[in-house]
């Protein structure tokens, strides 16, 4: 793209592309930061796209037996510490509260010293021990087995550098608890739950993902297992966008979630724990948008079709609101989310609003498609080469199909981006050369290298991986193990 293309996003994904995407979320009105350190506050146009994550998501898990529960923010801190291997992995990012009260003070409100809890609360990075907590008294039998439970919750991890969705200290997500009579039976949900991450990143969000292993240095503190789905961003950096974890029965040994088997001996469950969180509303903003801003893919877009007037001096505004007015009652008739831009804003300004936000059809109505029942409809991910004119008839009926081929088109750039950016590798010599070239193109994305399994093994290779900021990202299932997907990560 030049750069003396007119572009809604300064700067441009090229130029700056960390920039670029705060940009996208001022511009399309999604998220500020909050006054809390690290935090964020969800304006109401992102909020939507994650609830319509969550009817979709909702829907698929309950589809799998899996029952919505909550559980207590706050974590007694012996609860934790009964899992060393747990505590380690987040002792660093956790909050703690200390005391229950605030007195006034010198330098004003204060915590009281009389209010100091006698043990402290973490306030939850993960729930693994209240929820498992939980588990022991509700588990008895194996016929109380399985039990699969899920919460949409927030969580806090106090993290030293943030970014709005993708790394916040506070942040959205759901957080499913399995337990399971037997180790095959965990294994199999794990990589199943697995499975339904991978279909909604790809059939909702069009966000093509690689499903694999995690090596055994990126596990999940207490696993015995990690299995994730890798997304590749428009920069060429991975996003882990989704994890599924095979926890054996170490949970269970540590939280007493024991059972009586069907020969009568005692045992302790299998347990699996499965997440994805608000980070996916980031993934998609890099995976989709460009520098004129957002494009949401239609399944969890807050707005399919923008309608917006065409209001001219001599024109008569009445009636072509009244028509734009039937055209909105129809379409949200076929069950479509509708936006009719009445505002005084000037018609320029409403277009780019609409664009900026990502919405994937964009109707425009003047006097001239009034008279002739028509309407002028432009496809957010094709831009202005799609404009085209439909009378109001054809447009109702065909509305749904062009918003399954933005759908379709989204999905399918973002693949041929990905697999045209893997690099298939046999050295760490070639793995250097690949991000040595990387980095001195101009301009450049980065990628993934693909190596053979056995280069996590080579003395090199840690070391090369901190010179570059590279990391195992997965064994991919589709190489059976075989191979390693290296690259930079958020």
């Amino acid at each position: 793209m030049s750069k003396q293309q007119k572009t809604a996003i300064t700067p441009t994904r090229v130029d700056n592309f960390p920039e670029w995407y705060q940009q996208v979320i001022k511009a399309a009105d999604m998220a500020e930061n909050a006054p809390v350190r690290g935090c964020m506050i969800i304006k109401p146009y992102g909020y939507a796209v994650w609830e319509n994550m969550q009817r979709v998501f909702d829907d698929r898990i309950k589809a799998e037996g899996v029952q919505n529960a909550y559980f207590p923010l706050l974590i007694p801190l012996e609860f934790i510490s009964r899992e060393a291997e747990h505590v380690d992995g987040f002792a660093k990012e956790c909050a703690v509260v200390t005391h229950h009260r605030l007195e006034k003070g010198e330098k004003g409100l204060q915590p009281a010293e009389s209010a100091k809890l006698e043990e402290p609360y973490v306030i939850r990075p993960t729930s693994e021990t209240i929820i498992g907590d939980a588990m022991s008294r509700w588990i008895q039998s194996y016929r109380d087995l399985p039990l699969k439970l899920n919460q949409w919750a927030n969580v806090m991890r106090w993290e030293m550098r943030t970014r709005m969705f993708l790394r916040t200290s506070e942040f959205l997500w759901q957080e499913g608890h399995n337990a399971f009579e037997t180790a095959e039976e965990a294994r199999e949900d794990a990589l199943k739950m697995l499975r339904v991450y991978a279909d909604f990143a790809e059939n909702t969000l069009a966000m093509p993902v690689i499903v694999g292993e995690k090596t055994e240095d990126e596990r999940f503190p207490g696993a015995d297992a990690t299995y994730t789905i890798e997304a590749m961003m428009q920069d060429g950096k991975a996003l882990q966008a989704g994890t599924s974890h095979d926890l054996g029965q170490n949970f269970a040994r540590s939280m007493g979630i024991r059972f009586q088997g069907r020969d009568g001996s005692e045992a302790y469950a299998h347990t699996t724990s499965w997440g994805i969180s608000t980070r996916l509303i980031g993934g998609m903003i890099m995976t989709h948008g460009d520098d004129d801003g957002m494009i949401m893919p239609p399944k969890v877009a807050p707005i399919h079709v923008a309608i917006i007037p065409v209001l001219r001096e001599d024109s008569d505004a009445a009636q072509i609101l009244d028509y734009c007015e039937r055209l909105s009652l129809r379409l949200k008739e076929l069950g479509l989310r509708v936006q009719l831009d009445t505002s005084d804003r000037r018609t320029p300004d409403k277009m780019w609003d609409a664009v900026k936000k990502g919405v994937p059809l964009r109707v425009e109505i003047g006097g001239r498609e009034v008279e002739a029942e028509s309407l002028t409809c432009v496809r957010r991910d094709l831009g202005r080469e799609s404009k085209a004119n439909y009378s109001l008839e054809d447009f109702t009926g065909k509305v749904q199909m062009l918003l399954d081929e933005v759908q379709a088109e989204l999905l399918r750039r973002a693949k041929a981006f990905r697999d045209s950016r893997i690099r298939d590798v046999s050295s760490l010599a070639e793995v250097k050369a690949l991000y040595i070239e990387e980095s001195a193109a101009q301009g450049a994305q980065n990628g993934f290298a693909c190596a053979d399994v056995s280069i996590l093994s080579d003395p090199g290779f840690e070391a090369l991986c901190k010179e570059f900021s590279l990391t195992p990202r997965c064994l991919p299932f589709e190489d059976k193990g075989r191979k390693v997907l290296i690259g930079k990560a958020y």
